[in-house]
């Protein structure tokens, strides 16, 4: 704001626009890392490429729009690990582990936008607000050295396909062929290639399930970023907290996230695990059971921020709203991330895609819109609201288990 002389919800584009470009790009990513002819990697290595070369002129960019663009394009170009990560995983695991997989790959993209201010506050305070671009290079740009080196290929038609061509070329036998091409030898590659680019948005359209789900996770998401904008406005005012101490708040959320993984590990381990191995595959929304309980958190930990974060109660008492409410999302986005690959294996990196970009989408708008509810109705009235909101993702969570079957009985993209 004060480098560029611009209005609070001009200055909050900067991540509004981030976390919509990581929502678009998924679209585009995602559904390539599905065709064979690409697999995971080209999809992961290329767009992550192009964000650390992105990184360079976001720090150096001297004018508001170019700053603006940068970032949309850096979210663009940063999002396939948080949209097809899953996908991936699910490549790897069978369906009795994947759960556990899951639960490292969530909490480090839900744990990202609460460690983020963590990291940056203290650097910035001295730095000014560059440095935090270039803390960006320096974390990605060593990442995309040990992808390119040591990541391997988990699309398994992508390692059929070269291994069929591997077979052709030392045997001499023109007649061995992987399945994808005995599939795609009538069609165009234009063809395949549009048919996996809408992918996302079909099934996401004619699929009631996953519309159900992804409306439900948009709706977490855009509360889980409505959240964040009221600490800033809370606890300088409330408690007299310098900017350094405001984002140590955040570490509130890591907190919430990290029991939640012990205790839903400790579910898996205890209940699920030893359930499906006696009884063998139950019906996918079974896997939904733990979001059932953990979908009563979110507005009691909300409510208990709006009203007791008044400067008069001491602070621990609202961060523990933090915690009660960050654990209990942490819960239920994992029991749907879960169910998403279990129902829809096939499409998994589509499925991703799809419910990324609805809650990107939500979360932009959210995030420019916050800030002033929060002055107009005041951070009581302004999370209670919030916490209203929130209430209806208990009647959703409890619909997509009792009706999700029957739902996705009605489509044709479901297994």
């Amino acid at each position: 704001m004060e480098y560029f002389q611009v209005s609070q919800t001009k200055a909050s584009l900067g991540l509004a626009l981030y976390v919509l470009g990581y929502g678009l790009g998924p679209l585009l990513f995602s559904p390539l890392s599905e065709v064979p002819l690409y697999g995971r990697n080209i999809p992961y290595i290329t767009s992550l490429l192009i964000f650390v070369v992105l990184c360079v002129p976001t720090a150096l960019v001297d004018n508001y729009t170019g700053l603006m663009i940068l970032r949309l394009l850096q979210g663009f170009f940063g999002s396939p690990c948080l949209a097809s990560g899953g996908a991936s995983m699910s490549d790897i695991y069978s369906d009795i582990y994947l759960p556990l997989a899951l639960t490292s790959w969530v909490a480090a993209a839900y744990g990202g936008p609460a460690l983020g201010p963590v990291l940056s506050a203290f650097s910035t305070a001295k730095k000014g607000w560059r440095w935090a671009m270039w803390e960006i290079l320096w974390l990605s740009g060593p990442v995309l050295v040990l992808m390119a080196v040591c990541l391997p290929e988990t699309s398994a038609n992508n390692i059929l396909l070269r291994r069929a061509r591997r077979l052709r070329r030392i045997t001499g036998n023109s007649n061995i062929s992987s399945q994808y091409e005995i599939t795609q030898n009538n069609k165009a590659f234009y063809n395949v290639l549009i048919d996996s680019l809408i992918k996302p948005v079909e099934i996401m359209v004619k699929d009631p399930a996953i519309l159900f789900a992804n409306v439900y996770t948009s709706l977490v998401y855009g509360i889980y970023y409505s959240f964040f904008v009221a600490f800033p406005l809370v606890y300088p005012t409330k408690y007299g907290l310098d900017a350094k101490s405001v984002a140590l708040m955040f570490i509130s959320n890591i907190i919430g996230c990290a029991l939640a993984m012990a205790v839903y590990i400790v579910y898996l381990w205890a209940s699920l695990m030893p359930d499906r191995k006696a009884n063998g595959q139950r019906a996918h929304e079974h896997r939904l059971v733990p979001a059932l309980f953990a979908s009563f958190g979110p507005p009691v930990g909300l409510l208990i921020f709006a009203w007791t974060a008044n400067g008069k109660i001491h602070w621990a008492v609202s961060a523990f709203g933090v915690v009660l409410y960050a654990g209990s999302i942490f819960i239920v986005l994992q029991c749907v991330c879960v169910y998403l690959p279990l129902a829809y294996p096939k499409y998994a990196a589509s499925l991703f895609a799809g419910n990324d970009a609805s809650r990107s989408a939500v979360a932009f708008v959210f995030i420019l819109f916050s800030r002033s509810m929060f002055v107009e109705l005041g951070i009581n009235r302004g999370v209670t609201l919030l916490a209203g909101l929130s209430i209806l993702g208990i009647f959703g969570i409890f619909i997509l288990y009792f009706y999700g079957a029957k739902l996705r009985a009605r489509s044709r993209f479901a297994e």
